[in-house]
């Protein structure tokens, strides 16, 4: 079992992306165990949907990580509502996954990865690290980010390249940012979850319901994916699963650097991250239809 620190000082953290799936899991669950949490959303109704059967200390923020001058107005809220005290905890949630094949996706689209999954998760982290504790003139323990990334940040399938690029980066900079940040105690925990019922496959599913592919040879092979990945969201484990890891995340004396919580994990994790990649290939090629035409 765990071993979870007791807490000297108000807890209090910020959930990016929590209008939805697993941040609005990490908002209720946190603001239940008794966190201050400041919580992510991109309009005021969200907000009130966000708070309804809420309980605790819940505090929605329009909070776009894209919009510099949002996340520097989080910043002074935040900031004042914590006084000289540190941020126990920031969680770099927000992100979005729209399926193609890279050959025809458009480019913009995958921009809009990278704008959202990547820059803006190093907006928010740049704009919360004197929070955090490298600011001198605050008080407590240094807090931890903690970024969820995804088993597509270990193993990249096909029609989700933008995404799992993402995913990637946000791995290996959660990696450089524990290295870099020690020298303030802040620590970086990634959470790299397999199937979450959550809807960010459903709205990728609207992305693509107008067809952008059909006529394409992908065609065929991106519907096979696309159903398994619809699947995948509505049998994977429950949000709420994902955010009592968080916690962990957030409270361990020794916590992990990445955990990965995913369902059938030695299948669906494990020996896939150890097969030769050619083998991969060719279990991704065999499944989606994408065998070499005649």
């Amino acid at each position: 079992m765990t071993e979870i620190s007791a807490p000297a000082f108000p807890r209090c953290v910020l959930i990016t992306g929590a209008s939805t799936g697993i941040g609005h899991a990490a908002a209720h669950h946190l603001s239940a165990e008794g966190f201050t949490v400041f919580a992510g959303v991109r309009s005021e109704s969200d907000g009130f949907r966000l708070k309804d059967g809420a309980a605790g200390d819940l505090r929605p923020i329009i909070l776009d990580v894209t919009r510099p001058e949002q996340v520097e107005a989080a910043v002074a809220t935040i900031s004042k509502a914590l006084g000289k005290r540190r941020l126990t905890g920031l969680v770099n949630n927000a992100g979005i996954a729209k399926m193609g094949p890279l050959a025809l996706q458009p480019l913009k689209d995958f921009e809009a990865h990278f704008a959202v999954n990547v820059f803006g998760m190093l907006r928010v982290t740049q704009a919360f690290v004197p929070l955090l504790g490298s600011d001198p003139a605050r008080e407590g323990p240094p807090g931890r980010i903690v970024t969820i990334t995804s088993v597509g940040g270990r193993i990249a399938s096909p029609f989700l390249g933008a995404y799992t690029a993402t995913k990637h980066a946000n791995e290996a900079m959660t990696d450089t940012l524990r290295r870099e940040l020690a020298l303030y105690g802040i620590d970086a925990i990634a959470i790299g979850p397999g199937s979450v019922k959550t809807p960010i496959w459903d709205k990728a599913e609207k992305d693509n319901s107008e067809g952008p592919y059909d006529g394409t040879d992908y065609a065929a092979p991106l519907k096979l994916f696309e159903n398994a990945m619809l699947n995948g969201g509505r049998t994977g484990l429950p949000a709420k699963q994902i955010a009592e890891v968080i916690e962990t995340a957030l409270c361990a004396r020794k916590p992990k650097a990445r955990y990965a919580p995913v369902p059938q994990k030695l299948t669906n994790f494990t020996i896939p991250t150890r097969l030769p990649k050619r083998v991969l290939d060719g279990i991704f090629i065999s499944r989606f239809g994408l065998k070499r035409r005649p």
